[in-house]
Parts: C-alpha cells; sequence; structure tokens
C-alpha cells in the first residue's frame, strides 16, 4: 500500500487525527507538519488513477471542483497573502493535492531573495519536529477549517 492508502484507511477506521472531513471525491486533511500554517491536503479516494487525464472527464471535473472548494477554505480560514497548489504524485503515485497558505517571509532568506515555491526552503527545516502542532493547535486548525468547508459545501 502507498502512503496516501494508509492515511485513507486510518481515516476509515477513525485512527487518523489530521482529518478534517470527507468530500465526495476525497478526503480532507491538515498536513502532518505546519511550517506554512494551515498546510492541508485533498486525497482523492482511490489509487485507480495516477494522472488527471486518466480520469473521465465528469469524475475529474468534481475532483477539480472539490479541490478549489478546499483550497478557498483554507484561504478563508488561515488568511494568507496567497494559496500554492501541488499535484506531484513522484513520491506517492497516489493523486492528491497540497494547498500551501503562503505568507511574505514564510521561506526566510532562501530562493530568490525570499521568494519562490515552498521547495525552495530547506526540507529538514520545513518538516523538523518544532513544525508539528500540537494536540490543541491541530483541534484548533481543523475546526477552522470545517467550519469554512461547511459554509462553501
Amino acid at each position: 500500500m502507498c502512503l496516501i492508502c494508509d492515511r485513507i484507511e486510518m481515516i476509515k477506521k477513525g485512527e487518523n487525527p489530521y482529518f478534517v472531513k470527507e468530500l465526495e471525491t476525497g478526503y480532507v486533511v491538515i498536513g502532518d507538519n505546519q511550517h506554512f500554517r494551515g498546510y492541508a491536503l485533498f486525497l482523492y479516494k482511490n489509487h485507480k488513477y495516477t494522472e488527471l487525464f486518466q480520469m473521465d472527464i465528469k469524475e475529474r471535473t468534481k475532483f477539480m471542483q472539490e479541490m478549489t472548494i478546499v483550497a478557498e477554505a483554507v484561504f478563508k480560514a488561515f488568511k494568507p497573502e496567497k494559496m500554492n497548489y501541488e499535484l506531484l504524485g513522484m513520491g506517492d503515485a497516489h493523486l492528491h493535492w497540497h494547498l500551501y497558505p503562503r505568507v511574505e517571509g514564510d521561506i526566510e532568506n532562501y530562493g530568490n531573495n525570499g521568494k519562490g515555491p515552498v521547495w525552495w526552503y530547506p526540507m529538514e527545516k520545513m518538516y523538523g519536529d518544532d513544525c508539528h502542532p500540537t494536540e490543541e493547535e491541530l483541534k484548533e486548525m481543523k475546526d477552522r477549517l470545517l467550519v469554512e468547508l461547511e459554509k462553501l459545501i
């Protein structure tokens, strides 16, 4: 099984502390690491496809619509200056969106004088132990995101 499938199984068993809400095509979760406060993911429900173009147009359209709703909810809940979106897959070839709320200075002086994509920030800093939310912080982030999702759905 892949990491995303494992996380989805945890959601189904009620064991994923980062789970926020189930939508028609996927699951909304808060990211394990919160250097970018409000970082969230939208996990496609199954491992059937590895590329967007493999989906039929109806399912792809719904998946994209829901991802956009999740992004808007993240934006409203955490009030960043800009949202960054990533759908990668070389690490885990299971469709999933990374939704990064961005603010000026969040990558310090890395990149182009502090400007650029999240992956210009050192991984050891982005995924450091000090970037894990406390239980209270996680609950507060999940609650804020869920409120905004409910308004949009």
